[in-house]
């Protein structure tokens, strides 16, 4: 039977871990595992998982680590499952089907490697679902329409490809992106979570993005498809951060094109 492992990741943020928690439990297909990896210099998450009855597929690990991509292969070498995702404390589950429509695809098509789906995300000040199927002819537009918190991966990904790269600081997702490209995987046309909007890739979304065409380079060098794309985003972030900007989106959004 094909097994699932949700991975969590966690930093001196209990109210985070107790949102993603929920979403978990709340799953008519539990997880057969939540490893909670949890990096804090406080003791809240640990003193909440020890001192409250938790679920029988939920454990954790509590020590400190080297940063999010340390984070992630802990939390992988750490599982058990057959398929994992990397869920991290904040991001939630969209709603209770989630865990059961991926599990079945892989049931149904075992030659898949990956998974991913639609992700609900603030942007402009709404809140939006967005995501496309993978395509990898367009990896220079780096994590455009793939989200970590939609990726569900075999185990055996991580053993031919490796783990993260924990030189990467907050493009770790992407760099292993680019090195599954030719995984076969499938796009699932449904919000599969909801993306916390305080997270890192969010709050230093520039220098996220910057650090992912860096990435982009190592692998597949030099591309002016690559550069004119980054001026694009960079001009759409400042402009979404401003009123105007942030009145077309929402025109767009009525528009129902705010997944173009």
């Amino acid at each position: 039977m094909t097994t699932l492992s949700i991975i969590t990741i966690s930093f001196n943020n209990l109210e985070d871990v107790l949102a993603t928690c929920a979403s978990v439990d709340g799953q008519s297909r539990v997880p057969d595992e939540h490893l909670i990896i949890d990096g804090s210099t406080e003791p809240d998450v640990r003193r909440y998982l020890e001192g409250n009855p938790q679920p029988a597929y939920r454990r954790w690990v509590c020590e400190r680590d080297n940063g999010i991509a340390d984070a992630f292969n802990k939390g992988i070498k750490n599982s058990t499952g057959k398929i994992t995702l990397l869920l991290n404390s904040g991001d939630q589950l969209y709603d209770g089907t989630v865990t059961q429509r991926v599990m079945e695809l892989f049931k149904n098509q075992p030659e898949l490697q990956w998974v991913h789906g639609k992700l609900q995300m603030m942007r402009g000040g709404l809140w939006v679902v967005v995501g496309k199927p993978f395509e990898k002819a367009k990896l220079y537009r780096g994590m455009r329409g793939v989200f970590h918190p939609t990726m569900y991966v075999r185990r055996e990904v991580y053993e031919r490809r490796g783990l993260f790269d924990t030189s990467v600081k907050m493009a770790m997702d992407y760099d292993f992106l680019c090195r599954i490209a030719d995984e076969k995987n499938t796009f699932i046309d449904y919000p599969l979570a909801t993306f916390d909007p305080t997270g890192i890739s969010t709050t230093k979304y520039l220098d996220a993005m910057n650090e992912s065409y860096a990435v982009y380079r190592k692998y597949y060098g030099y591309s002016w498809k690559q550069s004119f794309w980054g001026w694009r985003l960079s001009i759409l972030h400042h402009l979404l951060e401003s009123k105007f900007g942030k009145l077309l989106y929402r025109l767009k959004v009525k528009m129902k094109m705010e997944n173009v």
